[in-house]
């Protein structure tokens, strides 16, 4: 079933009306003509819709016009689909392809926000990360419409891992490092589980791996470096590995 964001303020009385004049304007526009054009929905056809305070709505279509859909609500309640402890993911941007990947199944696990950190063996240059941050940002912005998340993550400007740490305040933050470490996620946990509500960050690197000064900068910040195992993942395949293992074992513990 579509899935769409909506604010609260559109709904009234047990309808939702998505409006092309309405507000928040350009979130409105994209939710009318994707449903009346692209989808070309009819009426009585069934929608979702999800408001900041994550509430979905199970809705029928009662109306469109040229200006607006109305849609009956048929059932809410509050949405499941949202991690209860906060992930976030500092990543040194990939090329294109698999940076596009990594953006879209990071949001699928439910991170809160990728932070694109410059490292030293980086594949982009400051200026191609800073004109693909609005990109990534539309990304996770379809990913959660098309995986039901109740909420959309946010793709921060660049910035580097030393800014992120000092900016923030983790309950635990994690760097994988394969060709060094040796301690797995499991024994991490088995240390120091992760609590609901804490704030946990994960730092992944770029196609060539974390420079020797990058290793000592984490081994004196005595920043937890853990692995995957004894493949050599590349960072695509590690980061969406890491984030899927990390909420498991949060899950199992």
């Amino acid at each position: 079933m579509p899935h769409f964001f909506i604010n609260s303020q559109q709904v009234n009385n047990s309808k939702i009306v998505i409006g092309r004049s309405a507000l928040p304007r350009r979130q409105n526009e994209e939710n009318y003509f994707h449903i009346a054009r692209s989808l070309r929905a009819r009426t009585g056809e069934k929608l979702l819709f999800i408001d900041e305070n994550k509430i979905q709505y199970e809705t029928t279509i009662e109306s469109i016009t040229n200006d607006e859909i109305t849609a009956k609500i048929d059932k809410s309640y509050p949405s499941k689909r949202f991690l209860d402890f906060e992930l976030y993911l500092a990543q040194s941007p990939l090329r294109s392809d698999a940076q596009n990947l990594l953006i879209e199944k990071a949001t699928e696990l439910g991170v809160k926000g990728i932070y694109p950190v410059k490292t030293d063996n980086c594949a982009l240059n400051n200026e191609m990360i800073d004109k693909k941050i609005e990109k990534w940002q539309k990304i996770m912005y379809e990913s959660s419409k098309q995986c039901e998340r109740a909420d959309i993550p946010t793709c921060y400007p660049r910035t580097t891992i030393e800014k992120v740490l000092t900016e923030n305040n983790f309950d635990k933050v994690i760097v994988f490092c394969e060709r060094i470490a040796i301690k797995t996620i499991r024994q991490s946990f088995e240390e120091k589980p992760i609590k609901k509500g804490n704030k946990i960050l994960v730092i992944i690197g770029p196609e060539g791996g974390f420079s020797q000064k990058e290793f000592d900068e984490f081994a004196e910040k005595k920043i937890e470096m853990l692995t995957l195992g004894d493949m050599i993942l590349r960072a695509e395949t590690a980061t969406t590995v890491a984030l899927g293992n990390i909420i498991y074992e949060y899950s199992n513990h």
